[in-house]
């Protein structure tokens, strides 16, 4: 059984104070922003069934969104938009987003926990961790902020831009995704880099 607090409880046992998870939502979409969350849960967390976003219900991540903001010693989130993601990269608009998601702390962490294997520039102490939204709850729970705030955006953008079915899918290149492309061509939320191989010369259309 995962002990959730591990990490955070030997970083603190090495010295650290503030220990801060943080995780990304929406690197793989065709559309929309990508997101990030940073959160510093307090030493005698009791907030249950915190896990990765990817496991649990878009009903139970709702739920856990509202109980990690009110429980958490602090939480940030951040995004970087479409056009930022053409002009610098998803890797480094994830950074970008994560450093957004860092600033927005009210605490400044003494560490910060971070899923995955790429390490972005805080200015702090900083971990890597493969599959950290399995291991860490901070870092679970900055994939819960992220995932419901991604979403949540995406669903408002259906609203614009009905005919793509973005509350459906959230943008990932689902068939019903590629089959609205192909008849209706990119709109302005769709990450031209993103739709080379789909559209070919079309992606810069819209």
């Amino acid at each position: 059984m995962t002990d959730w607090y591990f990490y955070e409880k030997e970083a603190r046992q090495s010295g650290f104070g503030a220990v801060c998870g943080i995780d990304e939502a929406g690197r793989g979409p065709l559309a929309g922003p990508v997101f990030a969350a940073a959160v510093i849960l307090p030493e005698e967390c009791s907030i249950e069934g915190i896990n990765d976003s990817k496991k649990l219900s878009p009903k139970k991540r709702e739920k856990l969104f509202d109980e990690i903001k009110a429980g958490a010693e602090a939480w940030g989130i951040g995004f970087a938009t479409e056009q930022e993601i053409d002009e610098i990269n998803i890797l480094q608009a994830t950074f970008l987003a994560m450093r957004r998601a860092f600033d927005a702390l009210e605490i400044r962490p003494d560490l910060a926990l971070v899923d995955g294997n790429r390490m972005p520039e805080l200015g702090v102490r900083t971990r890597t961790i493969v599959r950290g939204d399995s291991l860490s709850a901070s870092i679970a729970a900055a994939s819960i902020l992220a995932k419901v705030s991604r979403d949540r955006l995406m669903c408002e953008v259906d609203k614009i831009y009905p005919q793509y079915g973005f509350a459906k899918h959230k943008g990932y290149g689902t068939a019903l995704h590629r089959e609205m492309l192909q008849k209706y061509g990119p709109c302005p939320v769709h990450r031209r880099t993103f739709l080379k191989k789909i559209l070919g010369a079309r992606a810069d259309e819209g």
